[in-house]
């Protein structure tokens, strides 16, 4: 079984390399299982209905987000749906170990058309970012709710050394562990002993003549006065970034993980 991960879309950029890319790197590799995480493709801050409905056309199966999940008011209804649902909503995640009582969930079970069960988490690290419940303790929890084999987790977060820890504290639970947030692509990519396979990060599907996908002198600019400033998403230099993992599907575990960079 194949399963693409592809990383943070950040902003018309992001959205543009993806859709040129996506369809034939979904055919050369056989992919059974598609999931994008989603959480910039709003100009860089947020995700719209729309823009959710655009990655599901585009074959996803489940859009992860991160931090800038709140960030475009016009999604807190898009995700008010059932926990039984599998409508659209349903499958755009926000981290599951943010307070009780916010919209959406962060985790889903669904079933590809062979009838191979699988789970997507979604939870967000808590060294440099907003507080957040442990997602070490949320994953124990989560783990216990899951009847899928296939496994994959988004961990968005900060500090490598946290997604690393993840990664091993999961080992052979779980088929993969990816890093998202950084919006830099780690070379680190591997299958830990127990069958999971992890990467740090996969980094970001969207605009590398930036820094993190914003334009270079507002940046700079901050860097350099201090001074507060809008952030707008820049358009150079587009790559694709994505993680393609091979695993067995009757067991979860996985065999092989790939890196992909592809840009224009």
């Amino acid at each position: 079984m194949n399963i693409l991960f592809v990383g943070d879309i950040f902003g018309s950029a992001g959205r543009h390399i993806v859709r040129e890319h996506l369809p034939h790197v979904l055919e050369a590799n056989a992919v059974d299982l598609l999931i994008i995480n989603g959480e910039n493709a709003a100009g860089g801050f947020g995700i719209t209905p729309s823009l959710a409905e655009e990655l599901f056309d585009l074959g996803a199966h489940v859009i992860t987000t991160g931090n800038h999940i709140w960030d475009k008011k016009e999604i807190f209804d898009y995700m008010r749906v059932p926990a039984d649902s599998h409508e659209r909503g349903r499958r755009v995640l926000r981290p599951a170990n943010y307070a009780v009582g916010t919209p959406g969930f962060g985790s889903y079970q669904g079933m590809l058309p062979d009838g191979t069960a699988y789970a997507v988490l979604n939870l967000q690290g808590r060294v440099f970012m907003n507080s957040c419940d442990d997602p070490f303790r949320k994953a124990d929890e989560l783990l216990t709710q899951i009847t899928a084999n296939v496994i994959l987790l988004d961990v968005h977060g900060e500090a490598t050394s946290e997604k690393c820890a993840l990664g091993w504290y999961l080992d052979g639970r779980v088929t993969a562990v990816l890093g998202t947030h950084t919006h830099i692509p780690t070379a680190d990519e591997r299958v830990l002993p127990g069958g999971t396979a992890y990467q740090t990060d996969v980094g970001m599907s969207g605009p590398y003549d930036s820094v993190i996908g914003v334009e270079t002198e507002l940046v700079l600019k901050k860097f350099l006065t201090g001074m507060p400033g809008k952030f707008e998403a820049a358009k150079g230099n587009p790559k694709m970034c994505a993680t393609l993992i091979t695993c067995d599907a009757a067991t979860g575990r996985a065999s092989y993980i790939k890196r992909l960079m592809l840009g224009e």
